[in-house]
């Protein structure tokens, strides 16, 4: 039973990295260096932490980008 759930945890947590992987590609970031996009997701998250219109303003942004609401 345990093993189950830990086998479970783990297949969600790879596809979760999967799905975020993809969202570095269809953002055009394929082929930058990891150091630069670890630095810009470090930066974002101490933006989005002190500014709330940028939260908006960057949803608005991913959400054009899906062409729906960002799901």
């Amino acid at each position: 039973m345990a093993r189950t759930t830990i086998s479970d945890a783990r297949k969600k947590d790879t596809r979760e990295k999967i799905e975020l992987g993809g969202l570095i590609v269809k953002a055009g970031l394929r082929y930058e260096k990891r150091a630069l996009l670890l630095g810009a997701l470090v930066d974002l998250r101490r933006r989005l932490n002190s500014d709330e219109g940028e939260r908006a303003r960057l949803i608005a942004l991913g959400a054009e980008a899906f062409g729906d609401d960002g799901e």
